[in-house]
């Protein structure tokens, strides 16, 4: 299985997860929100039915006389009663007060016995049977209702009988159904949008891992390729002596020194590898300490000056005027720093100014101030960097001439180094190039 192959899967494997876990949580949301709905409608309708009965039960007991026997006064109360052994029209909009219009409630009231007294409404058809209590019942024509009911007593407080008011549940089943078809219809959709959308988040998820690795690979690759280079040298170099019968003094000192200049670039490139690794991975320790800027910076231009002789490159350090109100001119810069660190980022840059300049050029070294911060610049007018390139320059092992830099013995890693440590000491690297006229590194760092 080759690397698109596992990524694709573990994409598809990562999307199929998260449209499990979504398509579950909203499955149970939209479960748990109807079950919550149907609760709230059932209790709201037990509340509108209690505060009906209640009002109509405390009407119509002052006014009550006789037993099982409806009084001229309740009459009047009760607008539009029809008696049981009349027949009488049924408007199924009126109120069972004849206060407001609303549909679907009625009023049975029956003897103590459970004989229909009279009723009010759309009643359900049949025989009902009595029960002092809640109950949901289904009429002959299969309509269910829902109703309570309450014992009534008279004026001189005889029991009278019951009265039962309740209403149909067709508007709360038709509520319910169409809250069902929602669910059935919506979740669908949503889980096709969520797999849509696992996939996509998936492809953004995956993009860093597949980028990284990617970038291990490479430089896995690079790290090989320059690790082979000295090492096929040195095994050609002692293949050759190998095939000679005899080797004098001076020519087994030559082979020497060939294998010892190989096997030092094999150390300082296992060296620099192992410092970017550390940095990476914060392992590195830090003794951080007061760092003179200038005289890291003197120090350098002495040590390096010899190789600027002989490349006949002139290297200079000009000290600026600081760009601050609150410091004097006069006053060091000064960080807070490892020392060793800061050597080696300037003398990666001053070196790489020297490798790449021409015969008779000039690498100036500027140190001044910018409010809070120490400013380095190293200026050469050497064979300068593409713009295409100034973004990749300070990755591993990139770079921007391949022949040239094996010729200089670079390794690629030089401006990786510098930018790991200016980063490490909470810093920026920056470059301006332009091809034929040379580069400036612009390096920020922090002042104590």
């Amino acid at each position: 299985m080759n690397r698109e192959q596992v990524f694709s899967k573990a994409r598809s494997r990562l999307a199929i997860w998260y449209a499990g876990v979504m398509g579950t949580i909203l499955c149970l949301s939209g479960i748990g929100s109807y079950l919550v709905m149907a609760h709230a409608h059932w209790e709201s309708l037990d509340r509108e039915l209690t505060s009906v009965a209640g009002t109509i039960h405390d009407t119509l007991e002052p006014v009550l006389d006789t037993p099982t026997q409806i009084s001229p006064l309740a009459k009047k109360i009760l607008l539009k009663l029809c008696l049981a052994d009349n027949r009488c029209q049924t408007n199924k909009h009126r109120h069972i007060l004849g206060g407001v219009h609303q549909e679907g409630y009625y009023l049975r009231l029956s003897s103590l016995s459970g004989i229909l007294i009279a009723t009010i409404g759309e009643t359900p058809i049949g025989n009902i049977p009595l029960q002092p209590t809640w109950q949901t019942v289904t009429d002959a024509k299969g309509e269910s209702y829902h109703q309570v009911s309450l014992l009534v007593k008279t004026a001189n407080n005889q029991d009278w009988g019951y009265i039962q008011v309740g209403r149909s549940l067709n508007d709360y089943e038709r509520h319910l159904l169409y809250s069902k078809l929602l669910l059935v219809i919506g979740l669908p959709i949503a889980l096709i949008f969520t797999s849509i959308a696992g996939w996509w988040l998936s492809d953004k998820a995956m993009k860093p891992v597949y980028i990284s690795y990617q970038q291990m690979q490479q430089f896995t690759a690079d790290a090989a390729h320059e690790l082979r280079t000295p090492l096929a040298a040195i095994q050609a170099t002692t293949e050759s002596v190998l095939r000679m019968d005899t080797l004098s003094e001076i020519d087994a000192r030559d082979t020497l020194k060939t294998i010892e200049r190989q096997n030092n670039r094999i150390s300082q490139l296992v060296k620099d590898l192992l410092l970017l690794s550390r940095m990476d991975l914060n392992m590195l320790e830090v003794k951080s300490q007061s760092c003179c800027l200038k005289d890291i910076l003197s120090d350098l231009i002495e040590e390096l000056s010899s190789l600027a002789l002989s490349n006949e490159i002139s290297l200079s350090l000009n000290t600026c005027k600081h760009q601050s109100k609150h410091q004097s001119k006069h006053q060091s810069l000064i960080i807070i720093g490892n020392e060793e660190q800061l050597y080696r980022l300037f003398a990666n840059l001053f070196t790489n100014g020297i490798r790449y300049s021409n015969q008779g050029g000039e690498v100036r070294v500027t140190l001044s101030r910018y409010d809070n911060y120490a400013d380095i610049e190293i200026q050469d007018n050497g064979i300068g960097i593409a713009e295409a390139d100034q973004q990749k320059i300070f990755e591993r092992f990139y770079r921007v001439n391949s022949d040239r830099s094996r010729i200089t013995g670079g390794s690629g890693l030089g401006l990786a180094i510098a930018k790991a440590i200016t980063q490490r000491h909470k810093g920026t690297i920056q470059v301006k190039s332009n091809l034929g006229k040379g580069s400036t590194f612009k390096v920020l760092l922090p002042l104590a």
